[in-house]
Formats: C-alpha cells, sequence, structure tokens
C-alpha cells in the first residue's frame, strides 16, 4: 500500500458518534476540550464556531470541518452569543426554540482511531480543515457531503451503516484532499507525499521497512544530494528522514504489541532490528517502557 492507506489502515478510523443537530431561532452552546477528531458537516443554514482567542467562522450549508484534536469552541447563530455550556450526547440536539420548523441542521459527531497511534493523525493534518460550500461543490469531497445529507433526510433501510461507512470514506478523503491539506505551512506526511521526489523516498521506504535505509540511499531515491535532501525533508516532513523512519516503525510496533498475535522476535525482524533484545532497547528508548509493559498497560486500556 501506499503511506497514506499504510497510516490510516494503522489508526482504523471508526465512526464513535453520528448525530442529527438542529436549531431553531438564537441559541448558543459551549463544549469543552476532547482529543477525539471531531467534524461537522451543516446540511441546512448556517452557524457560527468561534474557538478562544479567534475570530469565529461562519459555517454555511454544504461546509465541511474537521478537527484532528478538539479543542473547546463555541458553536451558535449568532457570533455575539456567550455559549451555555453543553456535553457532548449521542442522541440528536436540538438547540434554541424546541417548536416549529429547524432553520439549521447538521451532521455532528467524532472518529475513533487506535490510541497509541493517534499522533500519527495529528502529525498528518494541519489544526483544522474546513471546507466551504464553494470549494466542495464541485470536488469528491462535496459529492460525498452531498450523498450523506441525502441519507440524513431519507429513511431508507440501512441508512446508519450506510451514513458510518459513507463517514469514514469522508475522513479518508480529507486525509487524501490537496484542496484541505496544503497552504496550512505545517508540516507532516501528507505535505511530503505532494512532493514527487519525497514521495518516491515515502514508498519506498514504506514498502520495506526493514531495509537497512541511510540519508545518502534515500538521497539516491529522491534523485537528490544528501545534505539537499535532507534539508527538504525536514522542512517538509518536520523531522529527519530516518527519525521518520524510527517513528514508523514503532507505530507498527505499537500496533503489533496491542493485537498480541506476534513475538517479539517476529517484530523486531518485521520491522528491520536484527533481534529482539535491540527492538527492545529502542522501544525501551523511545516510549520509555519495555513492549510487555507497554502491551499490558495499553491493552488493558483497549479492552477497558
Amino acid at each position: 500500500m501506499d503511506p497514506l492507506s499504510d497510516v490510516i489502515a494503522l489508526l482504523r478510523p471508526n465512526t464513535a458518534i453520528s448525530k442529527p443537530i438542529s436549531g431553531r431561532g438564537a441559541w448558543a452552546v459551549r463544549y469543552a476540550a476532547h482529543d477525539a477528531p471531531g467534524f461537522t458537516i451543516i446540511l441546512k443554514g448556517e452557524c457560527w464556531i468561534a474557538f478562544e482567542g479567534e475570530e469565529p467562522l461562519k459555517l454555511e450549508t454544504g461546509a465541511f470541518l474537521l478537527l484532528p484534536s478538539t479543542p473547546a469552541f463555541t458553536l451558535s447563530n449568532d457570533p455575539g452569543m456567550a455559549g451555555t455550556p453543553t456535553d457532548p450526547m449521542d442522541v440528536p440536539v436540538r438547540h434554541g426554540e424546541q417548536e416549529g420548523e429547524a432553520d439549521f441542521e447538521s451532521l455532528g459527531g467524532t472518529f475513533r482511531i487506535e490510541a497509541a497511534n493517534a499522533p500519527l493523525l495529528l502529525a498528518l493534518l494541519p489544526r483544522m480543515i474546513h471546507v466551504p460550500p464553494s470549494e466542495g461543490r464541485s470536488a469528491r469531497l462535496g459529492r460525498l457531503i452531498d450523498i450523506i445529507a441525502e441519507e440524513c433526510h431519507g429513511a431508507a433501510p440501512g441508512k446508519d451503516m450506510m451514513l458510518q461507512r459513507m463517514l469514514e470514506v469522508l475522513l479518508i478523503e480529507a486525509l487524501r484532499s490537496q484542496e484541505t491539506t496544503m497552504g496550512e505551512g505545517r508540516a507532516g506526511l501528507l505535505h511530503g507525499m505532494r512532493d514527487p521526489a519525497l514521495a518516491r523516498v515515502l514508498a519506498a521506504m514504506h514498502a520495506d521497512v526493514r531495509a537497512d535505509w541511510t540519508v545518502a540511499s534515500l538521497a539516491r531515491i529522491a534523485g537528490q544530494s544528501r545534505s539537499a535532501f535532507a534539508a527538504r525533508f525536514g522542512a517538509i516532513l518536520g523531522c529527519g528522514p530516518i527519525e521518520y523512519l524510527v517513528r514508523w516503525r514503532m507505530a507498527l510496533a505499537k500496533d503489533a504489541l496491542l493485537r498480541g498475535a506476534k513475538t517479539l522476535d517476529r517484530i523486531a525482524d518485521d520491522i528491520g532490528y536484527e533481534s529482539a533484545s535491540a527492538f527492545s532497547t529502542a522501544f525501551r528508548k523511545r516510549l520509555g517502557c519495555p513492549p510487555g509493559q507497554f502491551a499490558r498497560i495499553n491493552g488493558s486500556a483497549n479492552h477497558a
């Protein structure tokens, strides 16, 4: 698979909560910060979202917003209103006037991803992805939003399953969409994949993570001098090429440990370490605990 597919497969995203949110008249609610990636799709009308210390952002019909790590925010029909503290719920929510046809409708919720490798998502994405309807209508993202809106307003059999799958596709499309990820000034894997030379390097590393890669051998794949390649990789990816390789190896190791189906010798061999001892030493240095302890603690947390 390509590097982005590798990462998405490792994160195993699925829709944790997806619910209709509607409103009528004057309303404003405030949500506390939470670590899960949050999203909203505006199906009807408009609203304002405000983060602390920033100007409110207007969200119109057809807009899509994705927050890889959701800070505290206020959602309202008027940017000047103070929000009422509200806890997230997994049932439909109606704000403002409870009677009468809603003048605002949206679909909001959170995605669940593999907790051990959640930092990978933050490294992939800018702080916020906002696709206004004017930019998304002719794009694949816009067409996905249209289909999701149709499902939300319909009552066809399998509606809940269809929405869950479509929202997961929407997340993947947002991850790989050039329009929504470029121009943010943030280093990360997606920016590296837009650079043809670095894309070749990333594909090579992901295709053979066991190889004894060096900066020199990777620079040859990029067709650049060693120093120019290292500088460009660091500027666009946010870390050096060997550091990136080590991070990816550790992500694969964490995933294998949590699944519990491989021995330490097998994991070490799969990701390019000469022995289980060498892998354990590198893992402890990077994660602060031996592999077995990591598996026990995080495996218990995942099944709690």
